[in-house]
């Protein structure tokens, strides 16, 4: 829990923040790889788009449609957020958004002596879309 939100909260108020998420989610560590891709929700979802890159960021959605299914667990649902935040935040990518959450389809996660849970962006997604969240963006950035 630290690691996607207080650590990656203070990441997304440093400038720094993008680059240092990019090695973090390339660490191969689990709660780094978690807080990567949690900074990225935090960032996507406070910062005007103009200040991220497209393509980058587009890369970053094949990356979770290629690995999620192989990532830990922690990773798993941080870049299950990942997919929601970048389809309802980053209004430019939001159809590559939707079909990357498509095309993982629901995902388990399983947790420590508690149930499983089911992720399952997709379905996130359109309940915020009828909600008229698209293009949400938070005033600050805190937990």
């Amino acid at each position: 829990m630290l690691s996607d939100y207080v650590v990656a909260v203070t990441l997304a108020e440093a400038d720094v923040a993008q680059a240092e998420a990019d090695k973090w989610i390339a660490s191969g560590e689990e709660l780094r790889r978690s807080a990567g891709w949690s900074c990225y929700c935090w960032l996507l979802g406070s910062r005007p788009d103009r200040e991220f890159s497209e393509s980058k960021l587009a890369g970053l959605l094949d990356t979770v449609e290629r690995t999620i299914r192989d990532a830990p667990e922690r990773a798993k649902s941080a870049m299950n957020n990942f997919l929601y935040t970048a389809a309802i935040s980053y209004v430019p990518l939001h159809d590559k958004a939707v079909a990357a959450a498509e095309a993982v389809g629901p995902l388990e996660m399983k947790r420590d002596k508690k149930r499983s849970r089911t992720l399952h962006a997709a379905e996130s997604i359109r309940k915020a879309v009828e909600k008229g969240d698209l293009g949400f963006k938070r005033k600050y950035v805190r937990c």
